[in-house]
């Protein structure tokens, strides 16, 4: 028993989950003076770095320039005999995840940071094993992030997610998306820009339908413009496997939907939302609980409903971005080691982008959201449709679409959403301002830079 003691290490942080939001935390705890460790079975930088945020902004890098060769002749280049290697765009961009890999490794190494690789499970509220290590903290971070669903119906295995999206070997040549949210688009349009034959299946409407509805609805035309095919109302009953392709059977989710058939499947991706990850880490010896979602139950300072025990970023279930995570983190360890006693993220008006085609910019509250905390007649609504500079002189056309959502009297903006060529730059910006309080009149105070499609946000009547 001495012996055993001997052997717990213990520490002033743990960290369970080597992604954005557990790394965020734990260094910057360790810059603050915290004994800190960071425990991960996988490779560090979590879902952003491996399989997400990172390789997904290289694809889309990717397809933006496989649309703009559409374009060349317009501007004046003979671009004939154009070939595409996803082989070649594939080792690149992994061989830059595995410098990344490198890199927070080495930063864990600058701060101090031990880093337990492994996978942790708790043996009770304060206490985790790594293996045959047995790991002691004052305070416990949970940052293990989400995993992506596969639905429970038959053949389903022969799909792939998000995940398997980045094991790709090449471009499948018919592909099926299933899902309606971000990844799902963000993906549809990846694939179907470089030349895949892509169809999206949707149990309701439209995709993004948790957005403004400008956006959803715009992106549904401008996907439907560049041949991606949208199956409304349907889900996928069962899936069957013949040789390399696949069988999808379509039956109606809701009144409108199909049933149908759909054969010669090259690549089935499932992108119909993700779970809080704590497989196999014995989470219910903590006591702590789950909110109804299955995610880590936190207050606005993180903390669980264990003493000492935190929970942060998507397994917690609040804005899954990481950045969030990230700055959530951040403001934990101040909290826990600097003595902020008020140090927490203040989740409202964060700012986002999808990398769809074209892509989009939302911060704030949608006009549905809006007319829901207001009142409609609260409300003055400012928008501008236009076709971007980029396509004056260009056969393939993209639409420009912006909202303004301003509260009377003083015409506070509260909601600002764009769609269309440089959304997710321009953003940045303006989401500063709003976060700061700005109304109309400061946007219409501020001089435009001309010639750019950002100059409309703030010459809006």
């Amino acid at each position: 028993q001495i012996m055993a003691r001997a052997a717990i290490r213990s520490f002033d942080y743990l960290v369970i989950g080597g992604g954005s939001g557990g790394l965020g935390s734990a260094r910057r705890a360790a810059q603050l003076g915290a004994k800190v460790a960071v425990v991960e079975h996988g490779r560090l930088g979590g879902t952003c770095v491996n399989v997400g945020c990172v390789p997904k902004k290289v694809m889309f890098m990717t397809a933006t320039h496989a649309e703009f060769i559409h374009d060349h002749a317009d501007y004046g280049f003979t671009t004939s005999d154009v070939k595409f290697s996803w082989p070649v765009i594939k080792k690149k961009r992994d061989d830059y995840i595995k410098r990344l890999n490198a890199i927070y490794y080495n930063n864990l190494q600058k701060d101090n940071v031990e880093f337990f690789a492994g996978h942790a499970q708790f043996t009770g509220p304060t206490e985790v094993a790594v293996g045959d290590q047995q790991l002691t903290a004052k305070h416990i971070l949970v940052a293990t992030g989400t995993k992506p669903i596969i639905p429970q119906v038959p053949g389903a295995e022969y799909g792939i997610s998000s995940d398997g999206f980045f094991e790709l070997e090449d471009l499948p040549k018919k592909t099926v998306v299933v899902g309606s949210g971000y990844i799902a688009v963000e993906l549809a349009g990846i694939l179907n820009a470089l030349g895949s034959d892509v169809t999206i299946i949707v149990r309701y409407n439209k995709v993004l339908r948790a957005f403004d509805a400008m956006l959803s609805d715009s992106l549904m035309e401008e996907m439907a413009a560049a041949g991606v095919k949208v199956v409304k109302f349907s889900k996928v009953s069962e899936v069957k496997k013949s040789g390399d392709q696949l069988t999808l059977n379509l039956v109606p989710h809701v009144e409108g939907g199909v049933t149908q058939e759909m054969g010669g499947v090259d690549c089935l991706l499932w992108a119909v939302g993700r779970d809080a990850n704590l497989v196999n880490l014995s989470f219910e010896k903590t006591g702590a609980q789950l909110d109804r979602r299955g995610f880590v139950q936190v207050d606005e300072y993180q903390n669980s409903t264990v003493k000492n025990l935190y929970a942060l970023g998507d397994v917690a279930g609040k804005k899954l971005l990481t950045p969030v995570a990230i700055a959530a983190g951040r403001k934990l360890a101040h909290r826990l080691f600097e003595g902020k006693a008020d140090s927490k993220l203040d989740y409202t008006n964060i700012p986002t982008v999808v990398f769809s085609h074209p892509n989009i910019g939302t911060v704030g509250l949608t006009e549905a959201e809006a007319e829901k905390q207001y009142g409609k007649e609260k409300l003055k609504i400012y928008r501008s449709d236009f076709t971007p500079l980029y396509h004056a002189v260009t056969t393939r056309k993209t639409k420009e679409h912006m909202k303004l959502i301003t509260l009377l009297p003083e015409e506070k903006i509260i909601g600002l959403h764009v769609i269309g060529l440089g959304a997710d730059e321009m953003l940045q910006g303006f989401g500063v301002a709003i976060k700061m309080g700005a109304t109309k009149a400061d946007f219409d105070s501020c001089v435009a830079i001309h010639p750019t499609s950002s100059e409309e946000l703030v010459t809006m009547r």
